[in-house]
């Protein structure tokens, strides 16, 4: 199997990480992967906001956790110290797949750089929140943007093992 097909097969979703800081230059690395996903009509839409400051990972951690009606305490971002959030232009009406293809572009990226990512929904409730458009600005980012989702990476603190693939999903016409 070659080395794209075998990311592709054996990526999983790491849901516990170490505290081990991911160094700066590998995180440029996964965001330039999603910079260099497709887009509609190429039009390269979607933007890319990625937290290793502390504070603010442990800011955007707690909005999501709110947003997901968790316990204080709990965090949707199992440790992982790099969240990448991916939005796109309110008003773009392919926001949704640019950004989606953006995120699993970057989740193939951070597992070809030996990390694991996780995908976390509610970035689109997070960003909605006063709060969540002030982490923005700090960023340099304003307008209106929709929260397409978080990508948190960090170096795995277990190996994930695929679920069998279950059977009737694939069809094809001869």
């Amino acid at each position: 199997m070659n080395e794209v097909m075998d990311a592709l097969v054996n990526r999983r979703s790491v849901r516990k990480y170490k505290a081990e800081a991911v160094p700066e230059e590998l995180v440029k690395e996964i965001v330039e992967a999603g910079l260099y996903a497709p887009s509609g009509m190429g039009y390269q839409k979607p933007v890319i906001v990625a937290v290793t400051d502390k504070e603010t990972r442990d800011e955007l951690s707690d909005l999501n956790r709110k947003a997901g009606g968790w316990k204080e305490g709990f965090d949707p971002f199992y440790g992982a110290p790099v969240v990448i959030s991916v939005l796109t232009p309110k008003d773009w009406d392919k926001g949704v797949e640019d950004g989606s293809l953006a995120i699993g572009q970057m989740l193939l990226a951070a597992h070809a750089l030996g990390l694991g990512g996780c995908w976390i929904h509610r970035a689109k409730e997070v960003f909605e929140t006063e709060e969540g458009k002030e982490i923005l600005k700090k960023a340099g980012l304003e307008g209106e943007y929709l929260g397409i989702g978080n990508l948190v990476i960090g170096y795995a603190d277990q190996q994930p093992k695929a679920a069998p693939r279950k059977a009737g999903r694939a069809f094809f016409i001869k």
